[in-house]
């Protein structure tokens, strides 16, 4: 099977042999590519989507001091609000998945969005705490529709050397949603509460969406599945039974599992002494997450560079620099440490949900889909361990769990280069 060092090589012919435009060597590649009709449109309408899905699915993280507040709550039954929509969104991802195989991608994620925002426009009305927990969980599982079948719409209607960057945009406006999903509605709350800043935020949504749904171009390059539950079920056992496919879901989740575990305890560590930060300040932090716009949308380029391989050493490698770093006691140091994490992960997890689109050959939906899940599971492992590791042994014991996840993508990827190796050894022995 490939590994992730010869998937690098092999990625232009393996997406030409299942593209329908690609028959014979003398058809013209009718895909799109960066110049030409429609790529931008392609590229802005899901950077859009991104946008749109981010924001909504963290949309109360900033927010649950205030909705704690406002219900007479405790914190842990108003984190429910962020972790009911994340759950749903990794349990639907795959049956969206299989939805967008048979009624097509720019369907689903048309249909997604609709009842995202739709529902995003009631939960500010939400009288209580259960029914505020119970709409989370409808749109969570409503947005599954979106990452489900974003990267498989692009590898079908994208050229093999463009996919990679049209990808990392997508995965750039995901940060821009996570941030604007955070610092916007923190800023509006501050002042007229947190059910007007879901307002907002939800009306910000729905531009986004109605934007997506008239620039996406029609898909040219789709065919219909199945939805039978057997064909399902072989095509997942087929994507999991891939080593490759297998190693870059556990790349996924474990670069998840560092950006999880920092971003849910930092707010913990500025609150407390040597910084003091207000709680205003704090939220501002999540600027930083413009620099996973920067890092993915150029993770094209950093692939044609280093190769796959290389990009993801090289994300590795900038992530632990980062979690190093931001053990300092000096609030310029651990500014710097986020930058890095965040570049790092963002890059990272580009070039994995990348590779996931090149390798699967057949069910893109439901390879993606996997790999969605797994991102998701790291998310969540990240944020209860991150916490846990905090509250038991301050900062130093939750950079120590995302150091130990990054030695696990170094290792993973090892383990690939080694099989690639082997492979060229014995294909030069014939």
């Amino acid at each position: 099977m490939p590994s992730v060092s010869t998937q690098a090589s092999t990625t232009v012919g393996a997406a030409s042999a299942v593209a329908p435009s690609t028959s014979s060597s003398s058809t013209v590649d009718s895909r799109v590519a960066p110049g030409g009709p429609g790529y931008r449109r392609m590229s802005l309408a899901l950077f859009l989507a991104g946008v749109a899905t981010f924001a909504l699915l963290y949309s109360t993280q900033a927010l649950l001091p205030l909705i704690s507040d406002g219900f007479a709550s405790t914190a842990s039954a108003a984190s429910w609000t962020v972790s009911a929509a994340t759950g749903a969104l990794a349990l639907f991802v795959l049956p969206m998945s299989a939805l967008s195989e048979r009624f097509g991608r720019r369907t689903v994620m048309t249909a997604s969005l609709t009842v995202a925002v739709a529902v995003g426009l009631l939960i500010p009305f939400a009288p209580s705490l259960g029914a505020l927990v119970v709409l989370r969980a409808v749109q969570g599982a409503a947005l599954a529709g979106v990452p489900a079948s974003a990267t498989a719409y692009l590898a079908e209607e994208v050229r093999p050397k463009a996919l990679i960057t049209a990808i990392g945009l997508f995965v750039a406006g995901n940060s821009v949603g996570g941030m604007s999903g955070r610092v916007v509605t923190g800023w509006v709350a501050q002042e007229w509460g947190w059910r007007v800043a879901l307002g907002v935020l939800g009306v910000i949504a729905v531009g986004c969406a109605v934007a997506f749904r008239m620039l996406l171009p029609a898909p040219r390059h789709f065919m219909a599945g199945s939805l039978r539950p057997r064909v399902l079920g072989r095509t997942v056992r087929t994507h999991l039974g891939n080593p490759l496919l297998r190693r870059l879901y556990a790349i996924g989740a474990l670069f998840m599992t560092v950006f999880g575990g920092v971003y849910t305890v930092i707010g913990y560590r500025l609150t407390d002494a040597p910084f003091s930060l207000p709680q205003g300040v704090i939220g501002s932090i999540f600027l930083v997450y413009l620099v996973g716009t920067v890092s993915a949308s150029t993770a094209g380029r950093l692939v044609g560079r280093l190769g796959r391989r290389g990009a993801l050493y090289l994300a590795g490698g900038t992530t632990t620099a980062g979690l190093l770093v931001s053990l300092a006691d000096s609030l310029p140091l651990v500014l710097l440490g986020l930058v890095l994490i965040t570049a790092g992960f963002f890059a990272g997890h580009a070039v994995a949900s990348s590779a996931v689109s090149h390798t699967a050959k057949e069910g893109r939906a439901q390879a993606s889909a996997l790999y969605q899940s797994a991102y998701y599971a790291g998310s969540s492992a990240g944020s209860t361990l991150g916490a846990i590791a905090f509250h038991t042994g301050g900062w130093v014991a939750t950079v120590s769990l995302g150091l130990l996840a990054v030695a696990g993508v170094v290792t993973i990827t090892l383990v690939g280069t080694r099989a690639a190796r082997a492979e060229r050894r014995l294909a030069t022995a014939y």
